[in-house]
């Protein structure tokens, strides 16, 4: 019974220890079938949006959804924590190592209660070992808990630093591209202030903002479920706003230089597609077709009125078609898991941008397009 309950000890520190190591310290996407982390995250998350899918109001459930991302990530330390300790207390347990202490009790939870004071070498001094083995443990165990804090030391400052970034170019699109970012919004305000060329430009640092998240979310998976500030922006709408926006491009817009924008969506698409793999979400089409014929020729008068000639000819629309075949599934698909809503290609009707409004409705920009209404939003 002891030498079966030492080996689970130690298994359980080990399995904690690698978990813990691919998960803050490996820069790389982990394919191991069965992790802790994984699970841990898929049915805390299952769980949470179950529970808060029960709210009515959008801008309460947005709030309660954006709780999960940073509590789950302390959640799981604290989770790692709690195995690690038990695990050693175990290994004292199944040692059978002599302890002098003030307390008469002498059983198990003793043991748990020596382990936490190693772990966070707290160094009380009411219990110490007698033999060299329980010495050596407890040397041991004192150097992983003070690693182990260190390393997460260091990791929730990288976190919010990559979460930092994501976030200063989706707040920047807000006055480009409206609140919530359309590919059609996109196009017509560079056209119509006569800057369609600095288009380029722009999406050329769309293309390293991409890579930058794919490489941030593909080692910390965690940064996915962190929502932005604002309820109608998030790195999933702002990354499908500029698929489709490329999208467009590639399928012939005048005046637009395609190389950019063919580079900028094959970056995206990659992040798109691997970051479905994260988390498992099969690809699937949506229900409704997000840019129905109808839509299109709305679309086609929309940048028309800006100056703006899309093609329209069956081979340009099928090479649309195409191109969001390869990339919609997968947006669709995170969207569902994530509960995020999924952007139109065109502003639904005038709306003022976040930074025209303020907490008492009104709107701070003279130039603002009339007929604008002030847009629902927080502080």
């Amino acid at each position: 019974m002891q030498v079966l309950v030492g080996i689970a000890g130690a298994l359980a520190v080990l399995l904690v220890l690698w978990e813990a190591f691919e998960t803050i310290v490996l820069p790389r996407r982990v394919t191991r079938h069965f992790r802790f982390t994984r699970l841990f995250y898929r049915w805390t998350w299952l769980a949470w949006r179950e529970l808060v899918g029960g709210v009515r109001d959008r801008r309460r459930r947005e709030t309660f959804l954006s709780v999960y991302g940073p509590a789950s990530l302390l959640a799981l330390i604290a989770s790692w924590a709690v195995m690690l300790v038990v695990g050693f207390a175990l290994l004292h347990w199944a040692l059978e190592i002599g302890l002098r202490s003030t307390a008469s009790y002498r059983g198990f939870w003793t043991d748990v209660y020596f382990s936490g004071t190693n772990f966070f070498t707290l160094g009380l001094g009411d219990m110490t070992p007698t033999g060299p083995l329980g010495r050596f443990l407890t040397v041991i165990e004192a150097g992983t808990g003070f690693a182990f804090l260190a390393v997460v030391i260091g990791y929730i400052p990288s976190i919010y630093q990559s979460f930092s970034r994501r976030e200063t170019n989706i707040t920047l699109l807000d006055a480009r591209a409206g609140s919530p970012p359309t590919a059609g919004e996109m196009l017509r305000r560079y056209a119509s202030e006569g800057g369609i060329g600095a288009l380029n430009d722009w999406l050329r640092d769309w293309e390293g903002w991409a890579a930058d998240l794919l490489e941030s979310h593909l080692s910390y998976p965690v940064l996915c479920y962190f929502r932005s500030q604002h309820d109608n922006q998030s790195w999933l709408t702002a990354l499908t706003a500029i698929l489709d926006t490329c999208a467009l491009v590639l399928s012939g817009v005048d005046g637009v230089a395609r190389r950019q924008a063919r580079l900028t969506f094959a970056i995206a698409r990659h992040a798109v597609v691997d970051l479905a793999q994260i988390f498992r979400t099969r690809p699937v089409m949506p229900p409704a077709d997000r840019l129905s014929p109808e839509q299109f020729a709305r679309l086609r008068k929309f940048l028309t009125r800006a100056g703006l000639t899309l093609a329209d000819s069956p081979d340009a629309q099928r090479h649309l078609r195409e191109l969001r075949d390869i990339y919609e599934p997968y947006v669709f698909a995170l969207a569902e898991y994530m509960q995020i809503r999924l952007p139109d290609w065109m502003p639904a009707a005038e709306r003022a941008d976040n930074w025209q409004t303020s907490a008492w409705g009104r709107i701070i920009d003279a130039a603002a397009p009339a007929g604008t209404s002030p847009q629902d939003d927080h502080f």
